[in-house]
C-alpha cells in the first residue's frame, strides 16, 4: 500500500474537567523525523509517544502536538483548602499584634491568596491512559489519510507510465524510417562531393553511424524501467527511495535519447518523456 508523506489528523478527548487535543501533521523528508510538542508536565510521555509513532511511520517529517485545556468552572466547583485558610488567619492575627492598627480584608482577598483554592486532582494513571489512547486513535486516522493520498498518487503515476510506454512504442516504430533517412541523406551528400565514391568504405561509415545513432538500447531500458516502476507500485513496503532511483535512471535514458536524436519527431518524443518523468519525480517526493 502506497503511503503519502503529507497528511493531517486531529482528535480530542475529555477527562473530568480537562479537554485533551492531539494533532498530527507531516510533510516529506528523507528520513523519519518526529517532533513532539507537549506541555511541560507531560514530558515524561515523550519516549512512549515517539515509540508509538515511530513504529508506524518510516519516512516523513512528523509533528505531534498535544495540548490540555481546563474547562470553565463555576463557583460551586471551587474547592477550599480549610487548613490553609486557618493557617492564613492565624498568621494574620500574629502579624496584627505587631501592628498599631489591624487591617480588614474580605473573603475574596483570602480566596486570591495562593494555596487557598485547591485544584481538583486528576488520577495520573487514568490521564496517561487517555492520552495514549487519544494519540493512537489520531495516528490511525493519520495513517488512513496517508494511504488515501497514496492511492491517488499511485493512479497518477500509473497513468504517466502508460503515456511513457505509448511514446516508447511510437519511437520504436519511427526508428527504421529515421535510420533510412539518415542513410539516404549521407549517401546523397557523399555522391555530390566525390566523383567516384568508395561505396565499400561508405557502407562501413553508414553502418558505424547507424550504430551510433541507434536508440534501440535506450528504448529497451526505458521500457524495462517503466515495467519496474509499475511492479514497485504494487509493493506493500515503503517504496519512495526505490521509485526515486528509478526516476534517475529513466531521466538518464531520456537524455541519451534526446542527444542521439536527429529527427524532429524523435526529439519531441524525448521531450515528452522528460516532462512525464519530471512530473512523476515531483509526485514521488511525497511517497513514503
Amino acid at each position: 500500500m502506497i503511503k503519502s508523506m503529507t497528511a493531517y489528523a486531529g482528535n480530542e478527548a475529555r477527562i473530568e474537567d480537562l479537554t485533551l487535543n492531539c494533532e498530527l501533521r507531516s510533510v516529506n523528508h528523507r528520513y523519519c523525523d518526529i517532533s513532539l510538542k507537549l506541555p511541560d508536565h507531560l514530558r515524561f510521555l515523550e519516549a512512549d509517544l515517539r515509540s508509538i509513532i515511530g513504529t508506524k511511520i518510516n519516512r516523513g517529517k512528523i509533528e505531534c502536538a498535544l495540548s490540555i485545556k481546563k474547562q470553565s468552572q463555576n463557583v460551586q466547583s471551587f474547592n477550599i483548602n480549610i487548613d490553609a485558610v486557618k493557617a492564613l488567619l492565624a498568621a494574620t492575627q500574629q502579624i496584627e499584634k505587631q501592628m498599631q492598627a489591624s487591617l480588614s480584608f474580605s473573603a475574596l482577598d483570602i480566596l486570591a491568596f495562593p494555596g487557598i483554592q485547591q485544584e481538583p486532582v486528576t488520577d495520573k494513571t487514568h490521564l496517561n491512559e487517555t492520552i495514549i489512547h487519544l494519540v493512537k486513535q489520531t495516528l490511525t486516522e493519520f495513517l488512513e489519510a496517508r494511504e488515501r493520498e497514496g492511492a491517488q498518487l499511485k493512479v497518477l503515476l500509473e497513468e504517466r507510465c502508460v503515456k511513457m510506454q505509448s511514446f516508447i512504442t511510437l519511437a520504436s516504430k519511427r526508428m527504421p524510417d529515421v535510420l533510412l533517412l539518415i542513410r539516404n541523406k549521407v549517401t546523397d551528400k557523399i555522391v555530390e562531393l566525390v566523383a567516384q565514391p568508395d561505396f565499400d568504405r561508405l557502407e562501413q561509415e553508414l553502418v558505424y553511424m547507424a550504430q551510433k545513432l541507434d536508440i534501440t538500447e535506450e528504448l529497451d531500458r526505458l521500457d524495462t524501467h517503466i515495467t519496474e516502476v509499475l511492479r514497485v507500485l504494487k509493493e506493500k513496503e515503503p517504496i519512495g527511495r526505490r521509485l526515486d532511483f528509478l526516476m534517475q535512471e529513466l531521466n538518464r535514458e531520456a537524455n541519451t535519447l534526446g542527444s542521439k536524436s536527429t529527427d524532429k519527431e524523435m526529439t519531441q518524443i524525448a521531450i515528452e518523456l522528460k516532462v512525464l518523468i519530471e512530473q512523476m519525480r515531483e509526485q514521488i517526493q511525497n511517497i513514503e
